[in-house]
């Protein structure tokens, strides 16, 4: 969560749609419910940060070996280019 927190520390006002049991319930245990959703909140987005990055890793390592195939054997469609 310090990247959230480092990049600004400004707060502002947002609506949220929750479950009134659960907020009830949250309220029973943390006397600071914004702090906790900012918090998984930043989780959240860390590791969706983190899942994104993987998955253009994957595309990238996947394009590295598409082109290495077809620099050691060619296209599929070459016997048939007429270009």
């Amino acid at each position: 969560m310090e990247r959230g927190s480092a990049r600004s520390t400004r707060k502002r006002p947002v609506n949220l749609t929750l479950s009134e049991d659960l907020v009830t319930e949250a309220k029973r245990v943390t006397d600071n419910l914004s702090a906790v959703v900012e918090s998984l909140l930043g989780e959240f987005l860390s590791k969706e940060r983190e899942r994104r990055a993987g998955l253009v890793e994957n595309a990238r390592a996947s394009v590295a070996l598409w082109n290495d195939f077809a620099d050691r054997n060619g296209s599929f469609a070459d016997e048939y280019s007429t270009l």
